[in-house]
């Protein structure tokens, strides 16, 4: 059945607003929320909650009140969201990729994991990552620099996608994971990665907006933070993540161009984090600090 997106159009700030307001509307139930950038130089941002069509009616009354009474001004716009899996299409024949330790494959390729990989099996589908691209990627390298040398308890990988970082991370380690996405499919999807990967138990995954969800505060503080996302939500965010890092322990930051890593250092900068390495990867950068 097809998925639906209501929207509104206005500016980065407002739509943070929006954001908001439609967390607390809609609270933990089952609808994702997000906002994204859709012209920089005029400032025009969609303020998005996504849905099942069957569940469209109910949603647009109860967006319709909360706006009329905050934002009268703003007008609910409507999306059909097609059922084609244009991820999967696209990632059709993607070959094994090694990253530290990891292999990351398809189904096809299992028989490529050799004596001493951790192999970690992702066929192409409806969220973001299957270790092709430069910041999963990066991000996996530094996941395996950090589980050999530091002690790690727990672990949020925020923003999972597919889930790999989380699956890899609890292959390194017996440690419980929570990987949250604001999107329902990415969260099932990961779900059954987790399954197919081995891991019977361990790793919980939530449908979280942002840091409004609980599961940060049941689950948390965490001793390492991943977040593969970009890099304006990765600024933004830097005080709640940092708020949800315990104490000495690591963040692990992609998702971000070579010519963005300064705003994103200088963020997280200002919360005390300190900058211990930065991995390069086709023009994107996955940066690692940790709390001294």
């Amino acid at each position: 059945m097809s998925e639906i997106r209501l929207y509104v159009s206005t500016t980065e700030k407002q739509a943070e607003q929006v954001l908001d307001l439609l967390s607390e509307v809609f609270g933990e139930e089952d609808f994702a929320i997000a906002t994204t950038e859709i012209d920089e130089k005029k400032d025009i941002w969609e303020a998005s909650v996504y849905m099942m069509r069957e569940d469209e009616d109910e949603v647009r009354q109860r967006v319709g009140e909360a706006l009329a009474a905050a934002y009268p001004e703003l007008s609910i716009e409507r999306e059909v969201i097609p059922d084609v899996d244009w991820v999967a299409k696209s990632l059709e024949g993607l070959k094994p990729v090694r990253a530290g330790r990891f292999l990351v494959h398809g189904s096809h390729d299992r028989e490529k994991v050799r004596s001493g990989d951790i192999g970690i099996e992702i066929d192409a589908g409806q969220a973001f990552g299957t270790g092709h691209h430069g910041t999963t990627a990066g991000c996996l390298e530094v996941i395996d620099s950090v589980m050999r040398s530091r002690t790690i308890r727990n672990a949020l990988d925020l923003g999972t996608g597919s889930g790999v970082l989380a699956i890899a991370v609890r292959k390194l380690k017996n440690i419980p994971v929570l990987a949250t996405d604001i999107d329902p499919i990415a969260t099932r999807v990961a779900a059954e990665n987790v399954r197919t990967n081995g891991i019977a138990n361990g790793i919980v995954t939530k449908t979280a907006p942002g840091f409004h969800s609980t599961a940060f505060s049941e689950y948390g503080p965490f001793d390492l933070i991943i977040a593969n996302i970009l890099a304006r939500p990765l600024i933004r965010m830097a005080p709640k993540l940092t708020d949800n890092l315990a104490a000495g322990g690591t963040v692990i930051l992609s998702g971000i161009l070579a010519s963005q890593r300064w705003k994103v250092l200088s963020a997280y900068n200002g919360q005390k984090l300190r900058h211990v390495r930065t991995i390069w990867r086709n023009g994107w950068v996955t940066i690692h600090l940790d709390r001294p």
